[in-house]
């Protein structure tokens, strides 16, 4: 069953598509059919800069566990680093 509900984040970074690196300027995350994993259902993850055309996206497709998981690798991470160390006011 898909949900047909997307959420989205704005987003300050960068990210690698096939014609390099490019910023990132929006996250859009739903529960969707995936295109190349094998399950029926994933957490589809496309982080895109929409100014720059269609190229400039990076999917990812991911179990709700693996998904998960990355939420809490994330926070970890983040709580490990000094408080503000990758925020967008450090230089």
């Amino acid at each position: 069953m898909c949900t047909y509900e997307t959420e989205t984040a704005e987003l300050d970074g960068s990210g690698k598509g096939p014609e390099g690196w490019f910023a990132l300027t929006r996250a859009a995350v739903y529960v969707d059919h995936p295109v190349h994993a094998p399950y029926a259902h994933t957490v589809n993850i496309d982080f895109a800069n929409p100014s720059l055309g269609p190229a400039a996206r990076v999917a990812v497709e991911l179990t709700e566990e693996a998904a998960l998981a990355l939420v809490a690798a994330i926070q970890a991470a983040l709580s490990n680093a000094p408080a503000g160390l990758a925020s967008a006011a450090t230089p």
